[in-house]
């Protein structure tokens, strides 16, 4: 099976965007990215740029849409294919109120006929995929029937590709942050998804956290998206793209790393390039750095990481030269941790 949508990076408004992407594509170079969700009227109305430029070294990266009328979604889809984007993907998923009174996101999920025809109307527009983002059922309807009927209306109009973000959406009484916690996950819905449509590829999104859980989903449906366990620990981007082979297949043990101080110190220096590269051009270094924030979570010296990547000032003033102070604080602080805990140094035998 191919590994096209084996390992993805979910669409995080104010989180995946081009700068957040082009680090994730560092760590990992066969994950899929996804923009965050860009509206038909901000493409066709706005500044179509500003939403769609990308580096080529985001391949293969998907544009996700937000809409609910056909024609609107054909030429946005159009407009993203011809920018160059490997696939087109349509919310049926978000939560949110803004959303909600646009009459798009998850409420689409109550019109399967109307996602039907955007979803035709996208595919007449563009030759690259168009795939589908959802929820398993809205507010209290648990039903697998919702759905079944859902998927298998979207399958009948062509659609291939569905990313199941394993809760309902409760449209009235919670929050979107509370709409990715609270409505319980239904793991085995997805997976009888699969069973039901054994042609269609289903991707697994939600409460997916650690690797060994990730690498068991990657093989028992054809792929995973990562949300908030790619912002908060990006370095398991890096880890399951190791467990993946040429074809896609995971493997459950991979070689150890040769030097992975020295491959993170190449990841660093690589981004550090683009930084300064883009912040040449005007992007403020705080815009520039913040997907950086929980690469080094857990290890000695992140929470400093995270102060002086956070903090626009020391940014200015320190420049994109900043990003590698912090980072050499960074590996002073690991240093001083490995000395300390080896008994053979003299810090070290102070301490026993």
């Amino acid at each position: 099976m191919m590994a096209d949508w084996r390992l993805c990076v979910a669409p995080m408004i104010d989180v995946t965007d081009r700068h957040c992407r082009y680090f994730h594509r560092l760590l990992a170079p066969r994950a899929r990215v996804y923009t965050e969700m860009i509206t038909t009227g901000a493409l066709l109305h706005g500044e179509a740029a500003r939403h769609l430029d990308f580096d080529a070294a985001e391949h293969p990266v998907a544009l996700q849409l937000g809409g609910s009328e056909p024609d609107a979604l054909a030429r946005s889809a159009r407009l993203g294919a011809d920018w160059g984007y490997d696939e087109i993907n349509l919310n049926c998923g978000c939560p949110s109120e803004r959303v909600q009174h646009g009459a798009f996101g998850a409420c689409l999920m109550a019109e399967p006929q109307l996602v039907a025809d955007c979803v035709r109307a996208m595919q007449d527009a563009v030759s690259v995929p168009v795939t589908v983002k959802h929820r398993l059922g809205l507010d209290y309807d648990e039903s697998y029937g919702f759905v079944r009927d859902f998927v298998g209306t979207l399958y009948d109009a062509g659609c291939r590709v569905f990313i199941a973000h394993a809760r309902n959406a409760v449209l009235k009484g919670l929050s979107p942050r509370d709409n990715r916690e609270k409505p319980p996950l239904r793991y085995a819905e997805v997976l009888r998804l699969k069973q039901d449509f054994p042609d269609a590829r289903i991707v697994l999104n939600g409460g997916l956290a650690d690797v060994p859980d990730c690498l068991d989903w990657m093989q028992r449906v054809d792929g995973v998206m990562l949300g908030r366990a790619a912002w908060h620990h990006p370095d398991i981007l890096a880890v399951l793209d190791r467990h993946l082979g040429p074809q896609g297949e995971v493997m459950p043990a991979v070689p150890e790393h040769p030097d992975e101080a020295a491959w993170a110190d190449g990841v660093l220096q690589q981004f550090l390039d683009y930084v300064t590269w883009r912040h040449e051009q005007g992007e403020p270094l705080h815009v520039l750095v913040r997907g950086l924030l929980g690469w080094r979570s857990g290890r000695p010296g992140a929470r400093q990481w995270r102060r002086l990547l956070s903090d626009p000032k020391a940014l200015r003033a320190g420049g994109p030269q900043a990003l590698r102070r912090a980072w050499d604080a960074l590996a002073s602080s690991r240093d001083q941790d490995l000395r300390a805990d080896d008994p053979a140094s003299s810090e070290g035998q102070s301490r026993i």
